[in-house]
């Protein structure tokens, strides 16, 4: 029986040889795009509306002022994990290209 794993990659003092990406790293990945723009996509743009929708879902009233700056905040963290998975990616690809050549 072999101790070693299919994944690990036996290199030399100095490589710097990455392990392939685990499909739980990428399932998280597509999941973090999917819920952040589906998120950003349902999003009402009524105050009113978030205010219904989170008293539908919590039994939870809240105010239109808090209703507002509930939107304006979701708007904000989906946009940045959205840059921030970017990112990621990009810096990723280029990680990888720069190792190719």
């Amino acid at each position: 029986m072999n101790a070693r794993h299919c994944c690990q990659i036996k290199t030399r003092a100095g490589d710097n040889a990455r392990r392939p990406a685990s499909r739980l790293r990428r399932g998280g990945e597509a999941a973090g795009w999917i819920v952040s723009s589906v998120t950003l996509a349902l999003l009402p743009k009524c105050p009113v509306c978030v205010a219904a929708y989170v008293a539908l879902a919590t039994g939870i009233g809240i105010s239109l002022p808090t209703a507002t700056y509930l939107r304006a905040m979701l708007v904000v963290l989906c946009a940045a994990s959205l840059v921030l998975i970017a990112a990621r990616r990009l810096r990723s690809c280029i990680v990888r290209g720069a190792g190719q050549q």
